[in-house]
């Protein structure tokens, strides 16, 4: 759903390398958002998430899980595509921020599971869960952290799932988790 503004957004340099800002999609009254970093080149080209190699390893995570791709919403970080596919600057993840924060207003997740690190670290340290280290990061995945408005339940993002395979069996574990959180708050 585009946000008031969202769609012709300058409050950052990505506006001069992007394509589009990319909308999150899905149900906004699912209960559930998925929250991951930013748009690939494929989704900046095509306006639509999670459409390329990353795409599919979601998709499959999710009907391991059985979980409907419609029956939730799923967003990023970074509404613009990043040059290089690099790492975001902080400058960039404030401006945006204005978005994501909107969206997350306007669905109202009772749980919210950011995809991999910079979500993940983004959600901490805005949303009342403390300081977020580094080094903590990857016991936090899969793992229920109750925040003042939603649960977090940070999970791999699939990219990396792309050149490390051997993660895959716990990222199906915890996307089935996932469901059944969700399943128990509905």
């Amino acid at each position: 759903m585009y946000i008031k503004g969202m769609k012709n957004c300058r409050l950052c340099e990505l506006c001069k390398t992007r394509m589009h800002v990319l909308k999150g999609e899905g149900d906004p009254r699912a209960g559930i958002m998925l929250i991951a970093h930013a748009p690939g080149e494929q989704e900046d080209r095509e306006n639509r998430m999670f459409i390329g190699p990353s795409g599919k390893i979601l998709d499959m995570l999710l009907e391991e899980a059985g979980i409907s791709r419609s029956r939730i919403y799923i967003t990023n970080l970074l509404k613009c595509r990043l040059s290089k596919n690099r790492r975001p600057k902080l400058k960039e993840i404030a401006a945006c921020s204005i978005w994501l924060e909107a969206e997350i207003k306007r669905v109202k997740p009772a749980l919210i599971a950011p995809l991999g690190y910079y979500a993940t670290k983004y959600m901490f340290e805005t949303h009342g869960l403390g300081t977020f280290i580094r080094e903590v990061y990857l016991g936090l995945i899969g793992v229920l952290c109750p925040a003042p408005d939603f649960a977090l339940f940070p999970l791999t993002h699939p990219t990396i799932l792309i050149h490390n395979q051997e993660y895959i069996p716990a990222s199906v574990k915890n996307f089935k988790s996932l469901k059944d959180y969700v399943a128990q708050r509905m």
